[in-house]
């Protein structure tokens, strides 16, 4: 990962009875975002027992502000109000290189 990089892990917990509406809003954001936001390099979904986790990798701390402030995060946010149980959990990380760096970052 090139330093200037940035990579971030949201941890978002369905609300009961809530989990088709966050997935289906997550999808069509992920569509959305992946179209129109070329300094995103990666914002994938992925699902465990009971939340959902994206992780995202941005060119730059620029971009990632942008995507902050995007038209498809607004309107994400909208669409998960009250969704969700608790409230996101977002981590903005820093690579620690270790190991084979082709295997060692995201």
């Amino acid at each position: 990962m090139s330093t200037s990089e940035v990579v971030v892990i949201a941890a978002l917990l369905p609300a009961e009875g809530r989990w088709h509406e966050v997935q289906a809003a997550l999808s069509n954001a992920i569509e959305q975002i992946h179209a129109q936001e070329p300094s995103v390099l990666t914002y994938a979904m992925y699902a465990g027992s009971d939340r959902f986790i994206m992780i995202e990798k941005y060119t730059d701390a620029a971009a990632f502000a942008a995507h902050a402030k995007s038209a498809s995060l607004l309107e994400l946010m909208a669409e998960l109000d009250g969704a969700l149980s608790t409230p996101l959990d977002v981590q903005v990380l820093t690579s620690v290189p270790a190991g084979d760096p082709a295997k060692g970052a995201i």
